[in-house]
């Protein structure tokens, strides 16, 4: 079988059945859509950078916040656990890529800042990871982009507003 089809087969949407709800085959099809590009993602900053996501999202929080970031708001804007933030940092920070320096004030509390040799080199893998996302998604009209997020935007509107 064709690695491509085999692949296909094996996403989020073959769970789609006939009598699914449009609102489970929209749910699955999103999904796929985004393991498809995370994967791919993940793939190219392993082959290209020897990074993980993760680890590149973590420098893309700093690279957007100059004067650094504590490990709790890392952790909240990452959506992960601390003990996966911290895991994550000690790597970056061996790697002389990013520093923690404790927070005036707080003994237990780390402010993260991105180091000069950290912010090279996320420079340097933004430059490719938005060139992978526009390979990814480019091939969208404008007309199709606009449409398509209103869509989301009323999407993600609509969740924030159920209570948990």
């Amino acid at each position: 079988m064709d690695p491509s089809i085999a692949q296909l087969s094996l996403d989020h949407e073959s769970r789609i059945g006939h009598d699914d709800h449009q609102a489970i085959r929209l749910w699955l099809r999103l999904l796929t859509c985004t393991n498809l590009i995370e994967r791919h993602l993940r793939n190219r900053l392993r082959g290209e950078f020897d990074i993980t996501l993760p680890r590149f999202d973590l420098m893309a929080q700093l690279a957007r916040e100059p004067q650094g970031l504590t490990m709790g708001d890392l952790s909240q804007r990452m959506m992960v656990s601390g003990g996966n933030v911290s895991g994550i940092a000690t790597q970056l920070e061996k790697e002389g890529l990013i520093s923690r320096e404790p927070v005036s004030g707080n003994r237990r509390a780390f402010c993260v800042t991105l180091t000069a040799a950290g912010n090279k080199r996320f420079a340097e893998m933004a430059i490719a990871h938005e060139g992978w996302i526009v390979d990814c998604l480019g091939e969208l009209s404008d007309a199709d982009y606009e449409h398509l997020m209103a869509l989301l935007k009323d999407i993600k509107s609509g969740v924030s507003s159920i209570k948990d």
